[in-house]
């Protein structure tokens, strides 16, 4: 993305901070260093300061340097970050028996205190501390200690909460270089717990955003109206173009000294500066860190190119399919017949055997007659790696699909799964790449413009049904398990593809959703994580940025957002879960509707499937139901900490339409029109629909939910009834009027059917028919919202 703002950064100079810092055996600067590679940042000078080296007698000379009456004094340790709590800072007089009497005082008893920390707090120790005690910890604090920094003393403005600022980098994992800034000080993470989402702190990765859209971001928080003077009893103490400019040098650092970066000598670990004060409209950082390492080298690129070869096939090949019984590859193979794949483009490898059920089965990889799409591999994980360097040497598959678990999930199967790894990212350093992997503790692929399902599930547990409408939609998801679940509860899902990725030991996420931004098949991508391999959540990221630029929509959910939540996911499909607020912020900045729990994810997905090709003009709501209660609940559900819609005014012709059919209907002295709209429970499906239809035609109402009341007499949503005046197949009713409708308009409609299982049937009829359909009033409307603020950010996306 390229920034509006441009900062004026001195590369060579910080280059060299990091070199000289190296040399020295050190990965970190001190503060002093980061003071020096703010002042060639670009953006606000930094205070002056003087290091005084442990031993060195501070002089007048040395003290003319820094302007005031007073002097700030800090130790200089590269294992103590939190100064002040071992009485590592002090302002005093800025004249030479005082700064000499303090400094004196902070070295001797500086090293006491930090060791009766680590005492109380043995967890929190530094690697370098830890196992020692006594007289060895204190010699071990002295030793490190460097000095004392001499800085400028400039008093703040105010000291009164929220005036101060902290502004980080952090090279993560999973999304490289972040940006974050909010509420500063010594209660930070007090703040970033106790305040709503988005209110203490915001994140960015460096790679997606401006310091334009960065500073959009912190324009939301509590820490930017404290600053700006937006708050009662406050005043601006900084203006925006500070804040712009300080945001704009950061990323531009991030984007610079990061992975992403072959020009880059060293990358930025984590850079840190808390607090930012403010004097006189100068941003005044008072502390201040900065962690640095050499770049590392990165994996081949995977020939992702041969994903379609995995999703399309002409050739497939299996091993573990068993004669005797209906193991997993025996299932697999049933799979794939049953959805009509050809058998005579199917072989097995099975020593012994000529055939097995009409298809033709070799002896060994070695003896196929030509070179497979898909090879799948149902086999016991110790079976593995010998089976992946027979395919590598043979090159005899496009692509690979590894079924067995035991291949990273368990501290005894890492090694196993590493040696894996290596083979095939040697592989992908040479020629045309090799096969691609998909997999390990893979639970396969559906693949219905491929024609096959390799899953392992057999028919009698989860029946499929072949005859309805697959959706112009693909579902990558890391667990199998939450994919089959999600499918078996909400069979109204039908996605074109459904991809179990597993364990991510060679195709990732980002990958897949690489290749589905281009497919003609798919619009919508879904995708459940539990963890992105190294720097591929960015990778993943800027896929989801160019489908939705693309005009595709991407729903995702991540697994992990809380400590033990993270421990279960490793567990599980050897994840590396990485920081959830982080990610989150990275997806939703990509463009992706990010779901909160696994029932907002089918929700989602559902409406995403149903309304990716409708109109929306803007977050106006319609809101309709026979049933009071639901009216209400409708008007509750407008607002939460995620998302904001509103109830749209309806036009005057609009009102008068909904007054004449309820007149007509001898409703008028019932309900009284307005948003929600209770029109009451004798309201027949006419009603319902005709209600529905003026109010999709409103150029006031962006979309509609209305609720059906399935229970009232006055309506026909029931199926198998010999009462005509309840019969769901009635010409009249609402289950066909409804459908065409949701065909016809070009708004988003849904429809809540708040009933038992008896109304099933309606609700099975209408999402057929297009109309996603929800069990009640306020799951439709809080979905219904996040999707429709979701589709709006990536409009205005596409337009920046």
């Amino acid at each position: 993305m390229e920034a509006k703002t441009e900062v004026s950064i001195d590369y060579d100079a910080i280059t060299t901070l990091f070199r000289d810092a190296h040399a020295e055996g050190r990965n970190h600067l001190f503060e002093y260093e980061v003071y020096n590679l703010l002042g060639r940042s670009g953006a606000e000078t930094p205070p002056r300061s003087v290091l005084l080296p442990r031993g060195a007698r501070v002089t007048d000379e040395t003290l003319r340097g820094l302007p005031g009456d007073k002097v700030v004094l800090k130790i200089v340790s590269p294992t103590i970050v939190h100064k002040t709590e071992v009485g590592g800072v002090r302002i005093v007089p800025r004249d030479e028996d005082s700064v000499r009497s303090a400094v004196r005082r902070m070295v001797s008893e500086v090293p006491e205190n930090y060791a009766n920390m680590i005492r109380l707090k043995l967890a929190h120790a530094p690697e370098e501390y830890k196992g020692l005690d006594g007289d060895d910890l204190l010699e071990a604090i002295r030793g490190d200690i460097k000095g004392v920094l001499l800085v400028q003393f400039m008093p703040p403005d105010s000291s009164s909460f929220g005036n101060e600022l902290i502004v980080g980098l952090r090279y993560t994992r999973e999304f490289g270089m972040v940006v974050s800034a909010g509420l500063g000080g010594t209660d930070t993470e007090l703040y970033a717990q106790r305040f709503r989402k988005g209110q203490a702190i915001v994140a960015a990765s460096c790679e997606l955003t401006t310091g334009e859209d960065f500073f959009e971001q912190f324009r939301k928080t509590i820490s930017y109206r404290k600053l700006a003077g937006l708050t009662r009893g406050q005043r601006r103490v900084v203006t925006d173009e500070q804040l712009l400019e300080c945001f704009s040098s950061f990323i531009a650092m991030g984007r610079h000294f990061s992975p992403g970066n072959p020009e880059a000598g060293f990358v930025i670990q984590e850079m840190e500066i808390n607090p930012y004060a403010f004097t006189n409209y100068l941003m005044v950082p008072l502390d201040g860190m900065c962690k640095f390492s050499l770049p590392k080298a990165h994996g081949n690129q995977r020939p992702i190119a041969k994903i379609d070869s995995l999703l399309h096939p002409k050739k497939i090949g299996i091993i573990g399919v068993s004669t005797k019984r209906k193991n997993f590859g025996r299932n697999i193979l049933d799979n794939i017949l049953a959805e009509g794949f050809a058998r005579e483009n199917i072989c097995i490898l099975r020593p012994g055997r000529d055939e097995l059920d009409g298809i033709r089965c070799y002896p060994d990889l070695a003896s196929l007659p030509e070179k497979l799409d898909l090879f799948v591999v149902a086999v016991a994980a110790s079976q593995v790696p010998d089976l992946v360097d027979e395919v590598i040497r043979l090159d005899a598959a496009e692509s690979v699909m590894l079924i067995p678990g035991g291949m990273g999930e368990t501290e005894d199967s890492h090694e196993r799964a590493a040696a894996v790894s290596r083979a095939i990212n040697e592989v992908h350093g040479k020629g045309d790449g090799g096969p691609i992997f998909i997999g390990a503790n893979c639970m396969g692929v559906v693949s219905h413009p491929g024609g096959y399902d390799t899953w392992f599930i057999p028919e009698e547990k989860f029946p499929k049904n072949r005859t309805a409408r697959t959706h112009r939609s693909a579902l990558v998801s890391q667990s199998g398990a939450f994919m089959l679940n999600r499918i078996s509860q909400c069979p109204d899902l039908h996605p074109a593809y459904m991809v179990s990725m597993g364990n991510q030991t060679d195709l990732t996420l980002g990958d897949m959703v690489k290749y589905f931004k281009d497919s003609d098949q798919v619009d919508v991508i879904a995708v459940y994580a539990e963890g992105f391999n190294d720097l591929d959540g960015l990778e993943f990221c800027t896929a989801v940025r160019a489908a939705v630029l693309a005009g595709k929509e991407v729903v995702f959910y991540k697994a992990g957002r809380t400590p033990e939540g993270k421990s279960a996911t490793s567990g599980h499909t050897a994840s590396l879960a990485g920081d959830y607020m982080v990610c989150e912020s990275c997806v939703r900045q990509a463009g992706a509707i990010v779901a909160r729990t696994f029932t907002e994810f089918q929700d989602l997905f559902l409406l995403a499937e149903n309304l990716a090709t409708k109109q929306l003009g803007g977050n106006r709501l319609g809101a309709v139901s026979g049933a009071g209660f639901e009216a209400v609940g409708m008007a509750d559900s407008i607002q939460s900490d995620d998302y904001h819609i509103q109830l749209a005014d309806f036009g005057q012709t609009s009102k008068k339409q909904i007054t004449e059919i309820l007149r007509r209907k001898k409703l008028d002295a019932l309900v009284t029109v307005g948003n929600p709209l209770d029109i009451n429970p004798a309201a027949d499906d006419e009603t319902h629909v005709t209600i529905a239809r003026h109010l999709l035609e409103d150029k006031g109402v962006d979309a509609l939910v209305i609720g059906l009341d399935p229970l009232s007499p006055a309506m026909h949503t029931l199926a198998d009834t010999p009462v005509a005046a309840f019969s769901l197949d009635a010409e009249e009713g609402v289950a066909p009027l409804l459908t065409q409708l949701g065909q016809s308009t070009d708004k988003p409609l849904v429809a809540v059917v708040d009933g038992g299982r008896l109304y099933d049937p309606l609700r099975d009829v209408l999402n057929a028919g297009g109309v996603p359909v929800f069990p009640a009033c306020d799951r439709a409307v809080a979905s219904l919202s996040l999707y429709i603020e979701a589709r709006l950010y990536a409009e205005r996306m596409r337009h920046e």
